[in-house]
């Protein structure tokens, strides 16, 4: 998955001190777009000693390492200059090197995170980074922020040799897809599971087992994946306003292998006959 970078490693300790190289990576984002280049099927961030000399002497936030290299978000605006432009951040999801593209993920989660959270919501005066911590802190009522990550649920819905495969109404993502949600306050990862199962497709279910899970910097999500079985009547009823498609399909009829997303990865276990409770942990 895109996660798997060994023999890299990612670094995510806390360095509030860290000050950036010349040859330390750049993570600006905006919005949905990120400062990179393109470059034959390959992503590249900027290096700070690319930015000009203006830009170079702003203010630098470190994020992460990847292996020994720092990226670093600028607390200034960057301007777009060749072979760097604003690219939609999906270009990341099938990008290459998988290493860069699942730090430069990381990097925009917590580069969007720092941006979304400049004052306390308790009292609205400006917020300071923690020395000790991943957190803001408010210096006038003591309020302190951590980073947001919403946990989120993948359901693979079987009957023997059958699974339920859905496709997105109104997302970019057009692929096959399993039942998704996120959790709500006071309920369990499994109740998720019960309750996204019988909103999109009308199904109950049984025997929920966990599978794994998947870090997706993409929308801030930790994804918890799960395998269960169908509990009565097959009869699907599809969620309109969230799927154009909901639909049992046969073993034979699903893709081959395994791919960069917890979803992806799921389908190709089912398919191989390998998804079974813990099947990620034992890969």
């Amino acid at each position: 998955m895109l996660e798997d970078i060994a023999p890299h490693r990612l670094d995510i300790g806390y360095g509030p001190k860290r000050k950036p190289a010349p040859d330390s990576l750049v993570l600006a984002a905006r919005g949905n777009f990120i400062l990179c280049a393109l470059e034959g099927g390959a992503v590249r961030l900027p290096r700070l000693d690319e930015l000009d000399s203006a830009q170079q002497r702003q203010e630098f936030w470190h994020l992460l390492n990847l292996d020994d290299t720092g990226i670093f978000m600028p607390q200034g605006t960057l301007t777009a200059r060749a072979p760097y432009s604003w690219q939609p951040h999906q270009v990341l999801r099938g990008g290459n090197p998988q290493e860069l593209c699942f730090a430069a993920y990381t990097a925009r989660q917590l580069s969007l995170w720092y941006q979304d959270h400049r004052f306390c919501g308790r009292c609205a005066h400006e917020l300071e980074r923690s020395s000790q911590e991943r957190a803001l802190e408010c210096p006038k009522c003591g309020a302190v922020v951590y980073p947001k990550i919403c946990p989120a649920v993948i359901a693979a819905v079987t009957d023997g040799e059958r699974i339920v495969v859905t496709r997105y109404h109104d997302r970019p993502y057009r692929g096959l897809a399993l039942i998704a949600g996120f959790c709500e306050i006071g309920e369990s990862p499994e109740d998720t599971v019960r309750r996204e199962v019988m909103e999109e497709v009308g199904l109950k279910v049984r025997d929920i087992r966990y599978v794994g899970s998947q870090p997706w910097g993409a929308d801030s999500d930790l994804l918890l994946g799960f395998v269960c079985t169908l509990d009565g009547s097959d009869r699907i009823v599809r969620q309109e306003d969230e799927l154009s498609e909901a639909l049992w399909a046969q073993r034979s009829e699903l893709p081959d292998g395994s791919g960069l997303s917890l979803t992806r990865t799921m389908i190709g276990l089912f398919k191989a006959g390998k998804l079974v409770p813990g099947a990620l942990a034992r890969a």
